[in-house]
């Protein structure tokens, strides 16, 4: 079993399901929230891979200003599924 997670770093909230179901050859959208306190913005969302007994790995950064960066083993699979504010930093699995 493998979870991917977004990594929080405020004092908001961090909103994801606690499991997705995905058909296996078909796309699966990994939903991601962040309810933001007051003055708080969202500049950057990672998305990290976790496995058993596995240091944790990145696997895509979305940036407004530099954009979105999917490292290499996961490049055409990592998409963002969003547009726009940051807050919904969702990203889809292909495949």
């Amino acid at each position: 079993v493998t979870s991917l997670s977004p990594v929080p770093a405020g004092g908001g909230r961090v909103e994801v399901p606690r499991s997705v179901t995905a058909v296996l050859g078909q796309d699966v959208v990994l939903p991601c929230r962040y309810r933001a306190q007051e003055q708080e913005q969202v500049v950057q969302v990672t998305w990290l891979k976790r496995g058993p007994g596995a240091a944790a790995a990145e696997v895509a950064v979305l940036n407004p200003q530099h954009g979105e960066h999917v490292q290499e083993p996961f490049a055409g699979r990592v998409l963002r599924h969003g547009r726009g504010d940051l807050g919904d930093g969702a990203i889809v699995l292909r495949n």
